[in-house]
């Protein structure tokens, strides 16, 4: 049986987009958001300082206070590619998509697309509060949802969000891949090499990245982003620009 390298989809998908012609340098590739060595690229929403960091090419994230940080531009269809392990047992954390950047008033994290980042202990630590049951196991490997408003219709729901169809993530201090790819309103999630999750018909499809502090110290690394072309979003289904 042939065995399909994330490069093979991801030329499939551009292909689909009609991304590639003859010329070789129309080809979409790749590129770094974080250069391992500063925050270049990276604006601070509504953390501090002292949140986010970069240690030994890793960027770290001390999980507090509760808030994000976002890309400097906005994006619409395009594949990302990040990996991430927790610190701390139940650690909380995730990547917003097609998010606004900044935070309304009142609270602390921006309307978008959320895909998310849990520490597999997280279920046991914060049980259901009317049975005192842990939560269900698949809300800790990469649960999608729109958040703060955004809408989505989900492909295997739990209530308005969308849980794995089979659990992937790993455990405190081991390394997790996300490969994301959005494509007109389309999110389709893999988590450690298996696409596993997603949803579709998003009420928002272009807007910033942002990268979530929730209360526990998370390491990132090797964030990458590959752009495809754009297609039909009206100014209803776009972020606002934040004005520097």
């Amino acid at each position: 049986m042939r065995r399909y390298t994330f490069g093979m989809i991801f030329s499939v998908v551009a292909l689909m987009c009609g991304a590639v012609s003859s010329q070789a340098g129309d080809v979409p590739q790749f590129r770094d958001l974080f250069n391992g060595k500063d925050l270049t690229g990276w604006v601070d929403v509504n953390t501090s300082k002292t949140t986010w960091t970069v240690r030994d090419g890793l960027l770290v994230c001390s999980g507090h206070p509760i808030g994000v940080m976002r890309s400097e531009k906005q994006y619409e269809n395009f594949i990302l590619h990040i990996e991430w392990r927790h610190m701390e047992a139940g650690g909380n954390s995730g990547v917003f998509a097609w998010s606004e950047g900044s935070v309304p008033k009142g609270r602390r994290l921006p309307k978008g697309m959320e895909i998310q980042m849990l520490e597999l202990d997280w279920v046991n630590i914060h049980k259901d509060k009317k049975t005192g049951k842990p939560q269900p196991i698949a809300y800790v490997h990469g649960e999608l949802f729109g958040a703060n408003g955004l809408k989505t219709i989900p492909d295997n729901p739990r209530g308005s969000r969308s849980k794995s169809f089979e659990n992937r993530c790993k455990g405190k201090g081991q390394w997790n891949v996300y490969d994301v790819v959005c494509v007109d309103g389309v999110v389709k999630l893999s988590v450690n090499g298996k696409f596993v999750n997603g949803v579709r018909g998003a009420s928002v499809k272009k807007g910033y990245l942002c990268l979530e502090s929730e209360g526990a110290e998370i390491h990132f690394r090797n964030i990458r982003i590959m752009e495809l072309p754009p297609g039909i979003t009206t100014k209803e289904q776009t972020a606002p620009v934040v004005k520097e």
